[in-house]
């Protein structure tokens, strides 16, 4: 078990140092029209930035029914662009053909969130493959369950530090019986925090939990190559404590990224419900693939140097302290 993450860890920090290297490329804008009385919505445009001279070119264009009420009074905050601006439409927004101009070009989308007077919410995904996004009807339940269960299932799956701190619990942990333990105590605590945090019942800064998170990356990897020394400490002694305490943290991230997105008002428990369910589905898919990747290997991974052991700890490890570090400097910044 431990031999056959060193491929898998491999894959996965190629894939982080790609996407890292694309961040400003692949980072999702958004879009936020919020009713402020019949037929009247207050926009709101996020783009991705870096300074003030660079910014993705990407840009909103409504429908010709469509009246712009003032000029945008636009800005930078952190590494976004942001725009307001009021629109009216007779008729409301349902059959309104949002244009994201740009978007075919750019590697990346654009999440579109409709607030209405009501409290009912859409939440849309707007692709380069599919840059005009009709606004329909506001959504119902089912429709809810099923935008927000596939945001829940998206988030953890390009979570690369969730991901790698669930690949790591995995090396540490061979035994599969323990395993199963550990990470339903890691699922327990992060589904805790997730939803007190979404609720409003505690609020932590995002910054320094993110920061956290990386750093629970780094103990556990130093656990790891204790272990291999002979020196196992709390980390393998007590795996599901050290998961559940670390879950803890990790669910204030997701909390973060579902803050961003919102709640719909009329429809809270079952938005929370379910994106904490494809959050769940998504882990233990990436759990399943692992493990049926490493049974699949296991005759390779036998033939390997001994010494190989810890290169997916000291792998994991080194990047975790790089995000630790990064991520202490911005929020000091």
């Amino acid at each position: 078990m431990k031999c056959q993450a060193l491929v898998i860890v491999v894959a996965i920090l190629l894939g982080t140092f790609i996407q890292s290297a694309s961040a400003d490329d692949i980072r999702p804008a958004y879009l936020e029209l919020s009713e402020i009385s019949p037929d009247r919505f207050q926009v709101l445009w996020k783009v991705p930035a870096k300074g003030n001279a660079q910014r993705l070119a990407l840009g909103v264009k409504f429908d010709s029914q469509t009246r712009i009420l003032n000029e945008p009074v636009d800005g930078y905050i952190g590494s976004a662009h942001l725009q307001r601006w009021a629109i009216e439409r007779s008729g409301g927004l349902t059959g309104q053909a949002i244009h994201i101009e740009g978007l075919e070009k750019i590697a990346t989308e654009v999440l579109l969130r409709i607030e209405y007077l009501d409290g009912r919410t859409s939440i849309n995904r707007v692709t380069p493959d599919a840059p005009i996004h009709v606004v329909t009807a506001p959504p119902g339940m089912i429709e809810t369950i099923k935008t927000y269960f596939t945001l829940g299932v998206e988030h953890i799956l390009i979570g690369f530090d969730h991901l790698l701190f669930v690949l790591v619990l995995m090396i540490l942990v061979p035994n599969l019986r323990k395993l199963v333990l550990t990470i339903t105590a890691f699922t327990i605590a992060h589904s805790i925090t997730l939803s007190l945090a979404a609720l409003s019942v505690i609020r932590v800064p995002v910054p320094p939990v993110e920061a956290c998170i990386a750093l629970s990356i780094v103990f556990v990897s130093t656990e790891i190559i204790r272990s291999q020394r002979g020196n196992p400490g709390i980390a393998e002694q007590h795996p599901w404590l050290v998961a559940f305490t670390f879950g803890l943290l990790h669910g204030l991230g997701f909390a973060a990224a579902l803050e961003r997105i919102g709640l719909p008002q009329t429809d809270i428990p079952a938005a929370l419900l379910f994106f904490n369910v494809g959050v769940e589905i998504g882990q233990l898919a990436f759990v399943a693939i692992l493990l049926l990747l490493g049974r699949l290997m296991k005759n390779y991974f036998r033939i390997l140097p001994i010494m190989t052991r810890g290169v997916p700890a000291y792998i994991a490890g080194s990047l975790a302290a790089f995000w630790t570090i990064e991520r202490t400097v911005a929020f000091w910044n």
